[in-house]
């Protein structure tokens, strides 16, 4: 299927001379993303918290002909994400494609068992760096009176054990459908892919971290909890199988390229028909 993939892309350009800035990018949906678009033309802002993994995100992509630069960067406050949106500007003069891919449950469990601290930590680690890389970018691409940007939702919101999550995951597709609204007048377009189960064979940041140095307790249960899950996750899927993170970039790339020159404030479930 990658192989596919990457010769399906290697004849496609629709990205050419794009800036794109990919939150998440040094692993998992956000590495694919960042690669699919560096194939297709983008040039490529790798986002990340973690050093090892932007730095190999960046390595690989510019081994292959990719302009490439990274950003260390922690996304859990708005002033982090203008450093981010500035440098990129900075160094490149524009943005034009905006991933907001950081996100991830951090604890899978029943409602009740959550704590006002987990709660937060949730939000923060789910919702928080989208609406602030929007708040960023936003004055940017209205400059430009031009741009295109894709989060990255989830089908946790039909689901068990992640309400947090999954309240951050609805959050995301609430301020998609504004944001559309709001600025398509500029020229710029919202929206969203979200994607159900997914292989994540890169991954290294471990589900429990919640920031550098910051490793959160797994529940008691957590097991049967996480088995329960998957199984209605499985449940609910018509193609039975797990996605790939290059399926999911395939969608974000759609979306960010001007193949979906007409498509804004819209929801794609690439999640194998996950209802």
């Amino acid at each position: 299927m990658t192989d596919e993939l990457d010769a399906r892309a290697a004849g496609a350009r629709r990205l050419t001379d794009k800036v794109c800035v990919i939150t998440g990018a040094g692993q998992g949906i956000g590495r694919a993303a960042a690669r699919r678009l560096g194939q297709e033309g983008g040039t490529i802002v790798v986002a990340d918290r973690v050093e090892a993994t932007a730095t190999e995100a960046v390595a690989e992509l510019r081994q292959h002909g990719v302009e490439a630069m990274k950003v260390l960067v922690d996304l859990g406050t708005f002033a982090s994400a203008q450093s981010l949106m500035a440098q990129a500007r900075e160094a490149y003069g524009r943005i034009d494609v905006l991933v907001n891919n950081v996100g991830g449950t951090i604890w899978i469990k029943p409602y009740h068992l959550y704590s006002e601290e987990e709660v937060k930590l949730e939000l923060e680690r789910s919702l928080y760096p989208t609406l602030w890389c929007c708040l960023a970018a936003l004055p940017i691409m209205m400059e430009q009176k031009a741009g295109s940007i894709v989060n990255v939702g989830s089908q946790s919101t039909r689901g068990l054990y992640r309400l947090p999550y999954a309240t951050s995951k609805g959050g995301v597709l609430a301020l998609t459908k504004v944001l559309a609204m709001e600025y398509g007048r500029y020229g710029i377009r919202v929206n969203t892919m979200a994607p159900g189960g997914t292989e994540i064979s890169d991954r290294v940041t471990p589900r429990l971290s919640i920031g550098p140095g910051r490793m959160a307790d797994d529940v008691p249960l957590a097991e049967v909890y996480r088995r329960e899950m998957a199984e209605d996750i499985s449940n609910q899927q018509a193609l039975r199988r797990r996605g790939l993170p290059e399926e999911q970039a395939a969608a974000i790339v759609f979306l960010a390229s001007d193949d979906a020159s007409f498509i804004t404030g819209q929801v794609i479930n690439c999640s194998g028909g996950q209802s």
